[in-house]
């Protein structure tokens, strides 16, 4: 295939695969895509590791690097909050609510040295607040420091550091937009290619459709764009591209991989969950973000419920209970189990088979060729 995208990004097809997993992202990087490794989960420490093994399995493949750097954050205006900050922050009233659930669902507490094994995006960034520029900061150093191609910013627009700094080493740029507005800011600050996300996504998303948001974004701008939001399918993706994107970007396909480190319990629920089974929610994030629909989202989504405190708070507030749940989750029949779940989005219900990444690429592929020829089929000539 040829588009912008697969110039631009030395690549065979404009598939990019956004995951937390480096073996998903070796895997589809080796099969003609492009991986992209959410990094906002690893330590300074843990992201060298996995950069430098994801080079050793690609070889001469390319593939990016996504932070998460929100243009606003709670204590920017000061330098931003350390973690003992924020944790002084933390109501009461949230705390106790937390901890509420946590005694009604029976789920039991960590011990000793089951703190270290579950990593969370409040760990990754040490005493630094998470989803902020100071924790992204080595993120990026590290991301340079290797062969990375791309790197992109998961939420809001690049911060002009990052977009200085990735543009000296003569890298690409990316970042993720729900609104054309936003879409025109990014081409303004120096972006690359645009990631148009539609409300079908998983994780941190917006409230407009992939099918209204891809052309009106495609039109306001005159960069590449991708499309993104409900895409797993090589007709979904036939579909981004007629509306405009030169290519796709892909986050929850991967989760049911053989591959992807997701929680075998929360794989399980994604093989049987249908696409109504998601929410948009701000109880992990303190952002919306849609995830698979479960007793954790049910109970925040309470009248009696507190509203989630903004971001980075609310996954302070959350880390260790996640890690609890995530810990005793495998227990069937538990509270842990109906808690336990994850951000993915509307896609999930075409999730109902077990495959590597390399089938979903070539899937994909194969499909969309179908789609293509079969609305060749339909001209009059």
């Amino acid at each position: 295939m040829k588009t912008e995208v697969t110039d631009l990004l030395g690549i065979e097809f404009p598939i990019l695969a956004f995951s937390h997993c480096r073996d998903v992202v070796a895997a589809v990087s080796k099969a003609g895509g492009f991986g992209v490794l959410g990094a906002v989960g690893h330590t300074p420490e843990q992201l060298e590791i996995d950069l430098q093994w994801i080079e050793d399995e690609i070889g001469d493949k390319q593939y990016g690097v996504d932070l998460i750097v929100p243009a606003k954050y709670a204590g920017d205006d000061g330098g931003g909050y350390t973690m003992d900050d924020l944790r002084q922050l933390i109501p009461s009233q949230h705390q106790e609510f937390v901890d509420d659930i946590l005694a009604r669902y029976d789920v039991p507490e960590l011990g000793s040295g089951d703190e270290s094994e579950i990593r969370s995006v409040a760990d990754a960034g040490g005493n630094d607040a998470p989803f902020s520029a100071k924790a992204a900061g080595p993120q990026l150093d590290i991301a340079l420091a290797y062969k990375t191609a791309f790197v992109a910013n998961a939420l809001g627009p690049p911060p002009q550091f990052l977009i200085e700094r990735v543009k000296e080493e003569g890298r690409l740029v990316g970042a993720l937009a729900g609104r054309p507005s936003h879409a025109q800011r990014h081409q303004n600050a120096g972006v690359d290619i645009i990631v148009a996300q539609g409300s079908e996504a998983g994780g941190h998303t917006g409230e407009i459709g992939s099918m209204v948001l891809i052309p009106e974004i495609v039109d306001s701008v005159d960069i590449p764009v991708l499309g993104a939001g409900g895409i797993g399918r090589g007709r979904q993706m036939a579909a981004a591209m007629a509306l405009g994107a030169q290519g796709v970007w892909c986050g929850s396909v991967w989760l049911t991989t053989d591959e992807a480190e997701t929680h075998p319990v929360v794989k399980e629920k994604f093989l049987a969950a249908s696409s109504a089974d998601t929410i948009r929610s701000r109880s992990i994030t303190g952002k919306h973000a849609r995830m698979l629909k479960s007793a954790w989202t049910e109970e925040w989504n309470r009248e009696d419920s507190p509203d989630p405190l903004g971001m980075p708070l609310q996954p302070v507030l959350t880390a260790t209970a996640q890690k609890r749940i995530s810990r005793a989750a495998h227990n069937s029949g538990s509270g842990a189990e109906k808690l336990a779940n994850y951000f993915v989005g509307q896609i999930v219900g075409n999730m109902n088979q077990r495959k590597n990444s390399t089938q979903v690429v070539f899937d994909m592929v194969e499909e969309f060729i179908e789609a293509v020829e079969s609305l060749q089929g339909q001209l009059e000539y």
